[in-house]
């Protein structure tokens, strides 16, 4: 156990084993690592900036580790790992920074979090979780990172399924990916049914089946749910398919062809026609797999375009020998960094959470290429090459990725200028003092009054905001069904009753210099909001931001449909002035319909996603115990809910898993008096 404290009691840095509070909230990789954050350091001596972190030099280790640096509220504006912790942190305290924007955060700083590793590798990993986890504003910042889709073949069932997959691999099946898009696995999966006739239902679904469905009628499945092929043959079906996903699709090809010359041979020509869709099937999904490099079995290749203050990574997925699709990324970095240091930071937190291939090929060399591949065999377990190849196919393929990060750089860059010069036209059009940063753009959905929601886009510099989204479940029961006013004033009051209490009131007198606003995160208050409707829902509106005193801080505007609800005749409302309309082909009036089309799609699909769960919602769902598994017995041995809620006590004890007590439980939620 090391530890150090500074002169006024404050623990510099610790590596004493988990405390009990810290383990619940720590990641995966922190309890590993046996890693213990000390609390905020104290700073009662006033030192700020360099002073204080030369402080800190005094007492800090020449061992690899991690360190955090904080502003005055307590947030964390930077992570960095370093070899020897002594000597990266003392350049700070030199002031060895290589840009203005490093020189504000030692300058804000106002104290450090530090821990020791065993390894620089180590410390690798653990600053690439905390960045991800954390999102410091002057790290390179890996920006839309979802979770790629898989293809899942279930391993639990005796007909297995196909499905689309997300997330923890918790149930047992054979995956392949990652696949770029979930379009790319829907393409995939649906060419699959035709060439494997794999089942794509849940296993309720197929339980409950006493005759096959219309995807066996339209020849997209082999109906093994009502015995239409033996057990044995659908296994060979989906063999086949794992054959075709794990790189054998030439063997699957010619069996396939080899079975339909055997049946036209035979003259069974129906036979040979179903063989010769299965192969066209197959040819759908190589060709939708563009370039296929036969020298790369599996590898993900990365190509950076790094111009004008923008970077663009493209990535580019091969498994099994098959090109599996690319996704461009846009990481925020500083302007002035090189296209290595930020290739170097996206890769370490790229696969943070993401199984690693056995070949990384990149466009151009990072700083860390060594450490990154060490500490990759570390977390895969296998070995892992990080390479930038000179020639041949190799080379080949990596220019073509290249080719494709800077074209989806150009278009970016033309987007993001865009925005910008439609967000300083919205500010002129409408008075604003300054261009806004974040507007968000509300609306409802509902039918008669019911599964009423509203919904909430944001939009901002880079368009739409989309993890910024929410919607809201209309609950008070003292709205008017229809009452559209009654809802929007529930809304907004949810809405900023809780940024009152999370964020507190902003400050909008201070502002956002143009150098700090592309440093500075996304901000939780709007600056705009825009409401679907006219100078009734403004006037609900306007009266719940008085009541909560924010009407100063925030400018509302009112969208509302033009005579006969013709798109270009919209009318506008805001404070201080007469509604009004804009020409038909002003630009910023196709930008507020865009973000107002965007809020409407947005609050119907969520309206319609709660009416389809009020739909399909089964009375045993509300009954205490009656978990998944009790339910498909249930409806197994009844057939339907309605009939579970006619039955008696002895017919309900006669199903498998269900108990006496169980029993009672059901028949009572089905019945008002208690049986006898």
């Amino acid at each position: 156990m090391n530890s150090a404290k500074l002169p006024d009691g404050g623990v510099l840095y610790d590596e004493t084993e988990d405390d009990e509070d810290d383990v619940a909230s720590a990641p995966e990789l922190e309890r590993a690592l046996g890693i213990d954050w000390n609390e905020a350091l104290k700073n009662e001596s006033g030192l700020k900036g360099a002073d204080l972190i030369a402080e800190f030099v005094k007492h800090l280790p020449n061992a690899p580790g991690v360190y955090r640096m904080f502003n005055e509220a307590g947030d964390v504006m930077y992570v960095g790992k370093a070899r020897s912790l002594k000597k990266r942190v003392s350049n700070y305290a030199q002031g060895r920074v290589h840009s203005n924007r490093l020189s504000r955060m030692v300058r804000d700083t106002t104290h450090m979090e530090f821990v020791t590793t065993r390894t620089e590798t180590e410390a690798l990993l653990l600053e690439a979780n905390l960045i991800k986890r954390l999102r410091p504003r002057f790290n390179v910042l890996l920006r839309d990172d979802k979770s790629f889709p898989y293809i899942m073949i279930t391993g639990d069932h005796r007909a297995p399924a196909i499905f689309k997959h997300r997330g923890a691999r918790a149930r047992k099946g054979d995956y392949f990916g990652p696949f770029a898009s979930a379009s790319a696995v829907g393409r995939t999966i649906n060419s699959l049914q035709r060439a494997f006739l794999l089942r794509t239902c849940t296993d309720s679904v197929f339980e409950t089946r006493t005759r096959p469905c219309l995807l066996y009628q339209i020849k997209r499945c082999s109906g093994p749910c009502t015995r239409e092929i033996s057990d044995e043959g659908y296994a060979e079906l989906v063999n086949g398919a794992k054959d075709f996903l794990s790189g054998k699709s030439q063997n699957v090809k010619a069996t396939i062809s080899r079975q339909m010359t055997e049946a036209s041979e035979d003259l069974d020509f129906e036979r040979a026609a179903i063989y010769r869709d299965r192969l066209a099937a197959l040819s759908h999904v190589q060709s939708h797999q563009g370039i296929n490099p036969a020298g790369v079995d599996e590898a993900d290749v990365f190509a950076i375009h790094h111009e004008g203050g923008l970077t663009c990574i493209q990535v580019f997925f091969f498994r099994t020998g098959q090109n599996w699709g690319n996704r461009a990324y846009f990481p925020k970095a500083d302007a002035q960094m090189t296209g290595a240091e930020v290739l170097n930071a996206f890769l370490a937190q790229f696969y943070d959470d993401k199984p690693i291939p056995k070949q990384i090929l990149l466009s151009q060399p990072v700083d860390e290429q060594e450490l990154l591949g060490l500490a990759f065999c570390e977390k895969a377990g296998h070995r892992v090459t990080i390479s930038v190849p000179q020639r041949g196919e190799k080379k080949d393929l990596v220019d073509h990725v290249l080719a494709n990060a800077r074209e989806a750089h150009g278009r970016k860059l033309a987007e993001t200028s865009s925005q910008a010069r439609l967000l300083q036209g919205f500010a002129e059009t409408f008075g604003l003092s300054y261009v806004p940063r974040r507007i968000e753009i509300y609306d409802n959905s509902h039918i008669m009054g019911t599964n009423a929601v509203g919904g909430m886009v944001v939009a901002g510099a880079e368009g739409f905001v989309k993890n910024q989204y929410r919607k809201f479940n209309i609950k008070s029961t003292e709205i008017t069904p229809g009452d559209d006013f009654g809802m929007m004033r529930e809304v907004m009051t949810r809405r900023f009753s809780r940024l009152l209490k999370e964020e507190g009131r902003p400050d909008r007198t201070q502002g956002v210099s143009p150098e700090d606003a592309a440093d500075a995160p996304f901000p939780a208050w709007p600056d705009v909001i825009l409401i679907d409707g006219g100078q009734g829902q403004m006037t609900a509106v306007r009266a719940i931001l008085d009541e909560l005193g924010i009407r100063d801080v925030v400018t509302a505007i009112g969208v509302a449909k033009g005579v006969d609800r013709d798109a270009g005749r919209e009318r506008f409302f805001a404070d201080g002035r007469s509604d009004f309309s804009l020409p038909p082909r002003d630009p910023v009036l196709y930008f507020v319909q865009r973000m107002r089309d965007e809020a409407h799609r947005f609050a119907i699909g969520s309206h319609r996603a709660r009416r389809k769960k009020e739909m399909v919602k089964n009375p045993l769902d509300e009954i205490s115990g009656i978990g998944p598994g009790r339910k498909r017995k249930l409806l197994q041995h009844f057939g339907t809910a309605k009939a579970v809620s006619r039955a008696g006590l002895n017919d309900l004890m006669a199903v498998e898993g269900i108990s006496e007590t169980v029993a009672k439980q059901i028949y009572h939620h089905f019945h008002e008096k208690p049986a006898g």
